[in-house]
């Protein structure tokens, strides 16, 4: 099969139909239009199982989130990032496909999810949903037909290798969710590989069928009407064709917030199993078809050895990811130097690429807890959250961190994350990051839905339920604090300059047309203090509700969590 970008251009048409993709996926020139509202703008990430339930199954739903898409433009969000609602088995809770192109039926239908597209429209939401590219459920119809024989026409669609001459394994590749990365198939008397569960096999990106096979996918959710993607694993989509073993690593001996140091998947330098140049090209197909449709983006999940290195090489220079995001910010660690450290790594590599930040998501620990319970008063949360709407990127805000939802302690017995009841009780999964959103504190299950939901509600969210969120809560600091930074350029726009390293304090400054911003921040829990040059004396003081900084013409002074914003003209 010819490389789909090798094609030659045809005539502009738009939209094309399924067979003009097949045909010339570069059919349209010159590029569709795209206002960048994603660089700079603010996304929305919801996890559909937990949002809202309106037919009181006790899972989420569409409908659900069609409902509740006003709160989320109230916020001040520019989109949303919908996790996986496809046809799926579910042993990963829709990580696992069956069929890319339709609805799971708990979730709704395809007419339920073109009236969340309307909806979000009509409030002024993109919509973005996520695509699980990397691998497919084992009963999706390719595998099924893939493990039939060796002959079959889908026979290489899926990583398959014969055993060495004792049986073991062709490698020792590991998968993350425990164990070999290798699973025996008794039919075809060969194994396939998973990156993650043994359900979950990975398809065969060396062959072009695949990658167009995907594409058409893809294609099917823009002309639906989608404006981006979210790309899990988006460095797991190409693995070494030599079937070469990883070198060895040792137990880490500093914390990797992609994986625990428990699991033995980190004991390893993941050379060949994934990350592979070939991905790239890969990368290239999709931009330009999302290329052909206006103001669509792509965010990439990277979970790589070196994150900061591989988003910086997936997102520069125009032509394959939007944007990424990696796991530097969603471990412990959260102090000025190590701050300071992972930006000042990021600025020397990123040249004209673009990240995006999180701070929690549906994989991690919620920053509550992970970050914020180093102070009680809450005060940390609302400087993470400055923190994170002040960085040169795309910030990206997990449904209830506008709450300050904390960490569920879920009892083993509820657990549903097959990671986590493999893992326990070193690691308990990512169950307490998922439970039911709060919506009403006194209403049945916390107006989550009237059935009893697949994951408990924790008592301790119900006080930070949205009713329980007053005009001093959480989500007021939020709303007001998005709704500030549309109106910032610098924020919005700009670039990034470092100022020296603090023991105590990260600062940072940001400029755009015509204005520049100071970002002051204290991430200790002891008074600290910034000199300032003179021509900062007359700039503008934005507090914007963090509290505890007093600023003279020479300095700032900043009690324990507190941050402060300055702006001059450019």
């Amino acid at each position: 099969m010819v490389s789909a970008l090798s094609w030659p251009l045809g005539p502009c048409v738009w939209p094309l139909s399924a067979s003009d993709w097949r045909m010339n996926p570069m059919t349209i020139s010159p590029k569709a239009s795209n206002s960048n509202w994603w660089r700079g703008g603010v996304i929305y990430q919801i996890y559909p199982r937990s949002y809202q339930d309106t037919n009181g199954d006790g899972v989420g739903d569409l409908p659900g989130i069609t409902a509740r898409l006003a709160h989320i433009a109230a916020l001040g969000a520019d989109g949303i990032w919908l996790s996986p609602f496809f046809k799926s088995p579910m042993k990963d809770y829709g990580y696992d496909v069956s069929d890319y192109r339709d609805v799971d039926p708990m979730f709704g239908t395809l007419d339920d999810f073109k009236a969340l597209v309307a909806k979000a429209h009509d409030l002024g939401l993109k919509v973005m949903i996520d695509q699980v590219l990397s691998h497919t459920s084992d009963q999706h119809p390719w595998f099924v037909e893939s493990r039939a024989d060796k002959t079959n026409p889908k026979a290489d669609w899926y990583v398959w290798a014969d055993a060495q001459g004792d049986g073991t394994p062709p490698n020792n590749w590991l998968s993350i969710f425990g164990g070999s990365a290798w699973q025996w198939d008794t039919g075809r008397l060969q194994y396939y590989m998973h990156n993650f569960l043994v359900s979950q096999p990975d398809l065969n990106f060396h062959n072009p069928e695949v990658q167009q096979a995907l594409l058409d996918d893809v294609k099917f959710w823009l002309d639906l009407g989608v404006d981006g993607y979210r790309l899990d694993t988006v460095n797991f989509y190409v693995h070494d064709k030599h079937l070469r073993s990883n070198p060895p690593r040792g137990m880490p001996t500093v914390e990797d917030p992609a994986v625990d140091k428990n699991n033995p998947y980190a004991w390893q330098w993941h050379v060949h199993d994934k990350s592979q140049p070939e991905n790239i090209e890969f990368l290239r197909k999709l931009r330009a078809l999302l290329d052909q449709y206006p103001d669509t983006t792509m965010v990439g999940e990277v979970g790589d050895d070196d994150g900061l290195a591989r988003m910086a090489e997936y997102t520069q220079g125009g032509d394959k990811l939007h944007m990424a995001y990696c796991f530097d910010l969603l471990g412990t660690q959260f102090s000025a130097p190590f701050l300071h450290g992972v930006f000042s790594r990021f600025l020397n590599v990123v040249g004209d690429g673009w990240p995006c930040w999180a701070l929690s998501n549906h994989d991690c620990k919620r920053m509550a807890s992970r970050w914020g319970a180093a102070d009680p008063s809450g005060r940390l949360t609302r400087l993470a959250a400055a923190l994170q709407m002040s960085l040169r990127g795309t910030p990206c805000i997990y449904h209830g961190e506008e709450l300050g939802l904390t960490e569920a302690d879920i009892a083993f017995e509820d657990l549903k994350d097959p990671f986590g009841i493999t893992m326990w009780p070193k690691f308990k999964g990512r169950d307490g990051c998922r439970t039911p959103m709060p919506w009403q504190a006194d209403a049945p299950n916390a107006g989550f839905g009237p059935g009893k939901p697949w994951l408990p509600v924790p008592p301790e969210h119900l006080p930070k339920a949205v009713d329980q969120q007053g005009a001093d809560g959480l989500m007021a600091y939020y709303t007001q604090l998005l709704h500030w930074r549309k109106a910032q350029p610098a924020l919005v726009h700009g670039g990034m300059t470092l100022w020296p390293e603090h023991a105590q304090v990260l600062a940072f400054e940001r400029e755009h047309e015509g204005q520049r911003m100071l970002c002051v921040f204290n991430f200790s829990d002891q008074a600290a203090s910034l000199a300032l040059p003179a021509e900062w004396a007359a700039a503008t003081v934005h507090s914007n509700g963090l509290t505890g900084a007093q600023v003279s013409s020479d300095t700032v002074s900043l009690t324990p969590w507190a941050g402060v914003w300055l702006s001059l003209p450019a």
